[in-house]
Protein backbone atom coordinates (compact mmCIF):
# COMPACT_ATOMS: atom_id res chain seq x y z
CA UNK A 1 0.00 0.00 0.00
CA UNK A 2 1.44 3.39 -0.95
CA UNK A 3 1.59 6.33 1.47
CA UNK A 4 -1.43 8.16 0.02
CA UNK A 5 -3.58 5.02 0.24
CA UNK A 6 -2.45 4.42 3.82
CA UNK A 7 -3.23 8.02 4.73
CA UNK A 8 -6.67 7.70 3.16
CA UNK A 9 -7.34 4.75 5.47
CA UNK A 10 -6.15 6.77 8.48
CA UNK A 11 -8.42 9.69 7.60
CA UNK A 12 -11.32 7.33 7.05
CA UNK A 13 -10.72 5.80 10.48
CA UNK A 14 -10.45 9.20 12.16
CA UNK A 15 -13.55 10.69 10.59
CA UNK A 16 -16.73 8.79 9.87
CA UNK A 17 -18.52 8.75 6.55
CA UNK A 18 -21.33 10.73 8.19
CA UNK A 19 -18.89 13.40 9.36
CA UNK A 20 -17.47 13.89 5.87
CA UNK A 21 -20.94 14.07 4.38
CA UNK A 22 -21.94 16.69 6.96
CA UNK A 23 -18.89 18.84 6.12
CA UNK A 24 -19.52 18.54 2.41
CA UNK A 25 -23.21 19.38 2.84
CA UNK A 26 -22.30 22.53 4.79
CA UNK A 27 -19.74 23.53 2.17
CA UNK A 28 -22.36 23.09 -0.55
CA UNK A 29 -25.07 24.98 1.33
CA UNK A 30 -23.05 27.82 2.88
CA UNK A 31 -20.10 28.03 0.43
CA UNK A 32 -17.70 27.48 3.36
CA UNK A 33 -17.17 25.15 6.30
CA UNK A 34 -15.02 25.44 9.45
CA UNK A 35 -13.55 22.23 10.89
CA UNK A 36 -11.83 22.31 14.29
CA UNK A 37 -8.98 19.99 15.30
CA UNK A 38 -8.61 18.67 11.75
CA UNK A 39 -5.02 17.56 12.35
CA UNK A 40 -3.42 16.04 15.44
CA UNK A 41 -1.29 18.14 17.77
CA UNK A 42 1.93 16.37 16.79
CA UNK A 43 1.23 17.17 13.13
CA UNK A 44 0.54 20.78 14.05
CA UNK A 45 3.87 21.01 15.86
CA UNK A 46 5.71 19.35 12.97
CA UNK A 47 4.27 21.86 10.49
CA UNK A 48 5.10 24.75 12.82
CA UNK A 49 8.66 23.48 13.20
CA UNK A 50 9.09 23.21 9.45
CA UNK A 51 7.64 26.71 8.96
CA UNK A 52 9.95 28.27 11.53
CA UNK A 53 12.92 26.44 10.04
CA UNK A 54 12.22 27.83 6.57
CA UNK A 55 11.58 31.28 8.02
CA UNK A 56 14.93 31.24 9.84
CA UNK A 57 16.62 30.12 6.60
CA UNK A 58 15.11 33.19 4.90
CA UNK A 59 13.16 31.01 2.48
CA UNK A 60 9.96 33.04 2.75
CA UNK A 61 9.26 35.73 0.14
CA UNK A 62 6.95 38.73 0.13
CA UNK A 63 3.57 37.74 -1.29
CA UNK A 64 2.22 39.66 -4.25
CA UNK A 65 -1.03 40.01 -6.13
CA UNK A 66 -2.03 39.05 -9.65
CA UNK A 67 -0.93 36.30 -12.01
CA UNK A 68 2.64 35.43 -12.91
CA UNK A 69 2.36 37.84 -15.85
CA UNK A 70 0.88 40.70 -13.78
CA UNK A 71 2.54 40.03 -10.45
CA UNK A 72 3.01 43.05 -8.20
CA UNK A 73 3.93 43.67 -4.58
CA UNK A 74 1.59 46.02 -2.72
CA UNK A 75 1.82 46.05 1.07
CA UNK A 76 -1.28 48.25 1.20
CA UNK A 77 -3.28 45.28 -0.11
CA UNK A 78 -1.55 42.28 1.50
CA UNK A 79 1.33 41.98 3.94
CA UNK A 80 2.08 38.29 4.25
CA UNK A 81 5.22 36.32 3.45
CA UNK A 82 4.96 32.89 1.84
CA UNK A 83 6.90 29.70 1.16
CA UNK A 84 5.51 27.61 -1.72
CA UNK A 85 5.52 23.89 -0.94
CA UNK A 86 6.81 21.27 -3.39
CA UNK A 87 6.18 17.56 -2.85
CA UNK A 88 9.51 16.41 -4.29
CA UNK A 89 11.48 18.85 -2.13
CA UNK A 90 9.62 19.16 1.18
CA UNK A 91 9.55 15.47 2.09
CA UNK A 92 9.76 16.02 5.85
CA UNK A 93 6.11 17.12 5.83
CA UNK A 94 4.85 14.63 3.25
CA UNK A 95 1.71 14.07 5.35
CA UNK A 96 0.58 17.60 4.41
CA UNK A 97 0.57 16.63 0.74
CA UNK A 98 -1.36 13.48 1.61
CA UNK A 99 -3.97 15.65 3.34
CA UNK A 100 -4.37 17.79 0.21
CA UNK A 101 -4.69 14.70 -1.99
CA UNK A 102 -7.28 13.12 0.28
CA UNK A 103 -9.28 16.34 0.48
CA UNK A 104 -9.43 16.19 -3.31
CA UNK A 105 -10.54 12.59 -3.12
CA UNK A 106 -13.36 13.21 -0.68
CA UNK A 107 -14.64 16.29 -2.48
CA UNK A 108 -14.54 14.50 -5.82
CA UNK A 109 -16.37 11.58 -4.27
CA UNK A 110 -19.16 13.60 -2.67
CA UNK A 111 -19.33 16.74 -4.82
CA UNK A 112 -18.39 15.43 -8.29
CA UNK A 113 -15.93 18.32 -8.73
CA UNK A 114 -13.33 16.60 -10.96
CA UNK A 115 -10.48 18.11 -8.95
CA UNK A 116 -7.12 17.02 -10.33
CA UNK A 117 -4.36 19.02 -8.65
CA UNK A 118 -3.53 21.41 -5.82
CA UNK A 119 -1.10 24.16 -4.88
CA UNK A 120 -0.33 25.48 -1.43
CA UNK A 121 2.11 27.46 0.64
CA UNK A 122 3.00 28.29 4.20
CA UNK A 123 2.03 31.83 5.14
CA UNK A 124 3.33 34.20 7.79
CA UNK A 125 1.51 37.43 8.56
CA UNK A 126 3.78 39.55 10.79
CA UNK A 127 2.24 41.79 13.42
CA UNK A 128 0.31 44.66 11.83
CA UNK A 129 -0.28 43.00 8.45
CA UNK A 130 -3.51 42.08 6.65
CA UNK A 131 -4.97 41.16 3.26
CA UNK A 132 -7.76 43.30 1.86
CA UNK A 133 -11.04 41.88 0.54
CA UNK A 134 -10.59 39.64 -2.51
CA UNK A 135 -11.57 36.36 -4.11
CA UNK A 136 -9.12 33.51 -4.70
CA UNK A 137 -9.12 33.63 -8.46
CA UNK A 138 -7.09 35.30 -11.17
CA UNK A 139 -8.56 36.92 -14.24
CA UNK A 140 -8.25 34.57 -17.20
CA UNK A 141 -7.22 31.57 -15.10
CA UNK A 142 -10.26 30.13 -13.30
CA UNK A 143 -8.91 26.76 -12.12
CA UNK A 144 -9.02 27.34 -8.36
CA UNK A 145 -12.19 25.61 -7.17
CA UNK A 146 -11.86 25.10 -3.39
CA UNK A 147 -9.66 27.20 -1.10
CA UNK A 148 -8.36 25.81 2.17
CA UNK A 149 -6.64 27.39 5.16
CA UNK A 150 -5.15 25.28 7.95
CA UNK A 151 -4.12 27.44 10.89
CA UNK A 152 -0.78 26.76 12.56
CA UNK A 153 -1.07 29.16 15.50
CA UNK A 154 -0.65 28.15 19.13
CA UNK A 155 -2.20 30.07 22.03
CA UNK A 156 -4.32 32.42 19.91
CA UNK A 157 -6.41 34.72 22.12
CA UNK A 158 -9.31 37.10 21.38
CA UNK A 159 -7.78 40.43 20.43
CA UNK A 160 -4.82 38.84 18.62
CA UNK A 161 -6.53 39.57 15.28
CA UNK A 162 -5.81 37.85 11.98
CA UNK A 163 -9.32 36.48 11.51
CA UNK A 164 -10.64 35.62 8.06
CA UNK A 165 -13.72 37.71 7.41
CA UNK A 166 -16.10 35.95 5.03
CA UNK A 167 -18.56 38.14 3.16
CA UNK A 168 -22.05 36.83 2.55
CA UNK A 169 -24.79 38.71 0.65
CA UNK A 170 -26.07 40.65 3.67
CA UNK A 171 -23.64 39.75 6.44
CA UNK A 172 -20.09 38.86 7.38
CA UNK A 173 -18.66 35.99 9.40
CA UNK A 174 -15.27 36.06 11.14
CA UNK A 175 -13.22 32.88 11.60
CA UNK A 176 -10.64 32.95 14.38
CA UNK A 177 -7.20 31.54 13.38
CA UNK A 178 -7.08 28.82 16.01
CA UNK A 179 -4.41 26.15 15.60
CA UNK A 180 -5.43 22.93 13.75
CA UNK A 181 -8.61 24.61 12.48
CA UNK A 182 -9.33 24.01 8.78
CA UNK A 183 -11.44 26.38 6.68
CA UNK A 184 -12.75 25.30 3.27
CA UNK A 185 -14.57 27.65 0.92
CA UNK A 186 -15.49 28.02 -2.73
CA UNK A 187 -12.72 30.00 -4.37
CA UNK A 188 -14.80 31.95 -6.88
CA UNK A 189 -17.88 32.50 -4.70
CA UNK A 190 -16.55 33.69 -1.35
CA UNK A 191 -15.10 37.20 -1.03
CA UNK A 192 -12.97 37.37 2.10
CA UNK A 193 -10.22 39.30 3.82
CA UNK A 194 -7.60 38.71 6.48
CA UNK A 195 -8.09 41.22 9.28
CA UNK A 196 -5.05 42.97 10.71
CA UNK A 197 -3.14 40.69 13.02
CA UNK A 198 -1.71 41.90 16.31
CA UNK A 199 0.64 38.92 16.65
CA UNK A 200 2.43 36.73 14.13
CA UNK A 201 -0.13 34.59 12.30
CA UNK A 202 0.76 31.29 10.62
CA UNK A 203 -1.11 29.02 8.23
CA UNK A 204 -0.91 26.49 5.47
CA UNK A 205 -3.01 27.94 2.66
CA UNK A 206 -3.88 26.43 -0.69
CA UNK A 207 -6.28 25.63 -3.48
CA UNK A 208 -7.77 22.51 -5.02
CA UNK A 209 -7.74 22.79 -8.81
CA UNK A 210 -9.64 21.39 -11.76
CA UNK A 211 -6.58 21.72 -14.01
CA UNK A 212 -2.86 21.08 -13.38
CA UNK A 213 -1.21 23.92 -11.48
CA UNK A 214 1.80 24.17 -13.84
CA UNK A 215 3.19 27.60 -12.89
CA UNK A 216 0.50 28.21 -10.32
CA UNK A 217 2.86 27.99 -7.39
CA UNK A 218 4.52 31.19 -8.62
CA UNK A 219 1.33 33.13 -8.10
CA UNK A 220 0.25 35.11 -5.04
Amino acid sequence: MNFAALFFDLLSARYSEEQWIDWVDRLAAEDYVVIDDFIAQDELQQLRGFLHEKNEEDEFEKAGIGSVFQHTIDKEIRGDFIYWLAKARDTSIDFAFAYAEELMGYLNRYCFLSLSDYEFHLAHYPKGTFYQKHIDQFKGRGNRIISFVLYLNVGWQPGDGGEIRIFKEDSTFDVEPIGARLVLFKSMDVPHEVLKTNVSRYSLTGWLLNKPSQLGYLLG
